[in-house]
């Protein structure tokens, strides 16, 4: 919707003045309304307003950090066991493939030494 009415917004400016540069025109409060949103002085003012949150955290830093770490250690080891479980159930499911076939096979051959008397 933005693009559509700066295109709306140039198409007049064209036909009231056809050398109009919308761009070199917005410049300057585009430049402007950046630095307000995203410059150095609006990151020292967020700063700011954050230091009282940032200084209730701060003392509490090393815990999370600790508690962190001890997350992602308990995080990589239920992932190894997943991965072993799944592995294993691999296994299990590929002997009984196996041990199927073969009773299947036996009761084959039975079969048909009986029927061949």
């Amino acid at each position: 919707l933005l693009q559509k009415t700066l295109l709306n917004i140039e198409g007049l400016g064209r036909e009231l003045d056809p050398d109009l540069d919308l761009w070199a025109t917005a410049q300057p409060f585009l430049e402007s309304w950046m630095l307000e949103q995203i410059g150095p002085q609006k990151l020292l003012a967020d700063l700011r307003d954050q230091a009282p949150t940032y200084a209730k955290l701060l003392p509490e830093l090393p815990r999370l950090l600790h508690k962190a770490l001890n997350q992602n250690a308990q995080q990589s080891s239920i992932n190894t066991l997943v991965e072993e479980t799944q592995r294993l159930q691999a296994l299990v499911r590929n002997l009984l493939y196996t041990g199927a076939g073969l009773l299947v096979s036996v009761i084959w051959v039975l079969l048909l030494l009986y029927f061949k008397r």
